[in-house]
């Protein structure tokens, strides 16, 4: 016999069941939101409008845009604006000199520390004593 306490579950996991299913699907819809900033961005950059203005005014939409709790980032703004000038180069023709600016080398941090110039010698180690076992 079937006991009622699982009854009451039943429909709660299949509810679950069934939103969950819907989250592993892709999207294949174009991202409104990208296609939005690029279109602001390129058409800014066509006009004579510098990077930084393009930049400030496209990443304003991208952000005011998205209905989020998380604020949208700088890279993944620039990111959703040149994958969607990639995915539509007949929409953006002249878009694609400008994407470069995106990622300025001064925006981008170095990927190595610099050495300093004079030699680090290695400590010589030293004889320990019975009684100095923790000394640094």
């Amino acid at each position: 016999m079937v006991n009622s306490r699982s009854l009451k579950v039943l429909p709660l996991t299949a509810l679950g069941v069934i939103c969950t299913s819907f989250l592993g699907l892709p999207s294949f819809a174009s991202d409104p939101i990208g296609e939005k900033g690029a279109s602001v961005y390129c058409f800014m950059r066509n006009t004579g409008n510098s990077h930084q203005v393009s930049w400030e005014a496209s990443y304003e939409i991208i952000k005011r845009q998205k209905s989020s709790f998380f604020k949208t980032s700088p890279k993944h703004a620039a990111v959703m604006i040149i994958e969607t000038v990639v995915q539509n180069p007949e929409k953006f023709e002249k878009c694609g000199n400008y994407l470069g600016d995106l990622f300025a080398a001064e925006n981008i941090e170095p990927l190595t520390e610099e050495v300093p110039d004079e030699k680090v010698e290695p400590e010589t180690p030293t004889k320990v004593k019975k009684g100095d076992r923790y000394s640094y």
